[in-house]
């Protein structure tokens, strides 16, 4: 609910803008009966046809008005809702990535598809019903009771019995949304599962097994969304009593109140104008705000905050003596499996380069992830310069460690602004002296130098272009560690071993996760993980020591 929240208070301004327009819109609801009441018995009642046409037209000219206030409000509905479909997909992303499933998350993707699009739509469709809830139905009631102020108990106890009753039947409504939102998940979980393990499921002869499991799943969803049919049903049938009681009963002691003289034909004409035009519209929104949109919003923002854990803003307030990485004793783990890295020590200091080797999934770019503060160890301190690097002043982290994934993040822009992105300050001499060392240039000189553009995503670049580029921004700027995890991957073998060599001579600590066993060969130390406890050695010494290290070697074949 938090996030929610504040992306909506972030756009106070333009809810603000949507109720003022929506007093535009009311004004009919509050003049609709008195004008056409006005028609009837100062026109056409007594022949003037010409007077009830006049009222008439100051009727159609107050609709136009609404109509014109009606456009305004939906006009800014996209500053509201758009702004907070972001915040809430961020929030969605956060959670996935700190995930402890090891494996594509398909109920994530329900999440994302299914529930943030109902909270941005439920939204919108709050945002509009609330107001008519409180602008027009306020200004109907107004009119109805100035007009016609000696029946107004007409309308009053059919509209409070239904929402009595209404009320009623809301715990029954929430249960069977939330069942509904659950069936969903578990559905798309399924038939997730089943997809991504398409192979073994064959391989194993699990065809009938899967279906079932899937089949199963369907079904809930399918009796989940039968009983919360039945129950919206029912709601209909309730907000009905409301709106068409009131419209029944003025119809029935209509003509007895006007043989009497207390009322006129005109004054029976505009409340019933109103109870039309106004009051049932209103309750039956009100039906779909509450029942509807408000649960689904409730629901899906419930189903939001327990998939997403509470993501606190970066804190600490140390620097750094030196620009020194050493890790003590430091064990980690996703969830209550067994930890990925396990016990481990090991000291960085400036001019060392380490090399990560290991199978695919085995913990390396956790252990990146703990090198460069993203991640907290379970037990253990990492330190960076003597002082926890969670505990790190976040602006100094962010200046002196630099993390390169292996997914490139590249903007619409120069070749400047993304290679300056790390360094703003940065001379383009120092920016095309990066270029170089690793080997971009070709790159750079192909976009029209420093002042060419990058497209969306760095569009029209390949994979292995992209990643020089990534490579020259972090060389630029002054991080004192490096880690590359994996940032190479998409190079040739001789373009990865330029990139390499080009960190180590710019000083520091460098850390690459590897992608090629070459890369072991480049470095001052290598750690292995395997799964064990890990090794941490030089090349021939590892050679020696572990088992799995000399069969890694042995099967890679070095490129020539």
């Amino acid at each position: 609910m938090g996030p929610y929240l504040r992306a909506l208070a972030a756009q106070r301004r333009a809810v603000l803008a949507l109720l003022g327009w929506s007093v535009v819109e009311g004004v009919p609801a509050l003049l609709s009966g008195r004008l056409v009441g006005l028609a009837v018995d100062r026109g056409f009642a007594v022949g003037d046809v010409r007077t009830g046409v006049l009222w008439l037209l100051a009727f159609a000219l107050v609709a136009v008005l609404g109509g014109f206030g009606l456009r305004q409000v939906f006009m800014r509905l996209g500053e509201v809702v758009e702004p907070l479909r972001d915040a809430l997909v961020g929030v969605v992303v956060r959670g996935v990535l700190q995930s402890v499933k090891r494996q594509p998350d398909a109920s994530a993707v329900a999440r994302i598809t299914r529930h943030v699009e109902v909270v941005r739509d439920a939204t919108a469709g709050l945002l509009v019903q609330a107001r008519a809830l409180l602008v027009t139905t306020s200004a109907a009631l107004v009119g109805l009771a100035t007009l016609v102020s000696s029946v107004a108990w007409l309308v009053v106890l059919p509209v409070v019995a239904s929402l009595v009753l209404f009320g009623a039947l809301l715990p029954t409504l929430a249960r069977g949304q939330r069942a509904l939102v659950l069936a969903d998940e578990r559905a798309a979980e399924a038939a997730g599962s089943v997809l991504l393990g398409m192979r073994d499921v064959v391989a194993c002869g699990a065809g009938p097994r899967a279906v079932a499991d899937v089949r199963r799943q369907v079904d809930r969803q399918a009796a989940a969304t039968v009983r919360l049919a039945w129950a919206t049903a029912l709601r209909g049938i309730v907000i009905s009593l409301g709106g068409f009681a009131p419209l029944a009963l003025l119809v029935v002691l209509a003509p007895g109140l006007v043989a009497r003289g207390s009322l006129s034909a005109g004054e029976v004409l505009g409340a019933v104008v109103y109870l039309s035009t106004s009051v049932q519209p209103a309750l039956r929104r009100l039906a779909d705000t509450v029942g509807t949109v408000v649960l689904r919003l409730a629901v899906a923002l419930r189903r939001l905050a327990e998939a997403a854990p509470q993501v606190l803003p970066p804190t600490g307030d140390l620097v750094p003596g030196s620009g020194e990485i050493e890790l003590r004793r430091v064990t980690f783990g996703w969830g209550a499996g067994v930890p990925v890295v396990r016990d481990l020590s090991l000291t960085l200091e400036p001019g060392a380069h380490l090399a990560v080797v290991g199978p695919s999934g085995i913990g390396k770019s956790t252990l990146a992830g703990l090198i460069t503060g993203l991640v907290a160890p379970h037990s253990g301190d990492v330190l960076f310069g003597g002082v926890p690097v969670g505990a790190v002043e976040p602006s100094v982290r962010h200046s002196r460690i630099a993390l390169v994934p292996q997914e490139t993040y590249l903007f619409t822009g120069t070749v400047r602004e993304n290679l300056a992105l790390f360094a703003p300050s940065a001379s383009d001499a120092s920016l095309m002296a990066a270029v170089s060392a690793v080997g971009a240039d070709d790159v750079v000189r192909r976009l029209g130098g420093l002042d060419g553009v990058v497209g969306h995503g760095g569009g029209g670049l390949s994979a292995g272009e992209a990643q020089l580029l990534a490579a020259a921004r972090v060389y630029a700027c002054p991080a004192d560690v490096v880690v590359l995890d994996e940032a190479t991957s998409n190079l040739d073998p001789a373009a990865e071993a330029v990139v390499e060599r080009a960190f180590a001579e710019r000083g520091g600590v460098l850390v690459v996760v590897a992608h090629r066993l070459s890369s072991a060969l480049r470095a001052s130390s290598v750690l292995v993980m395997d799964g064990g406890e890990p090794l941490l050695g030089a090349h021939e010494e590892l050679l020696g020591r572990s088992a799995a290290y000399r069969d890694l070697m042995a099967a890679w074949q070095p490129v020539a």
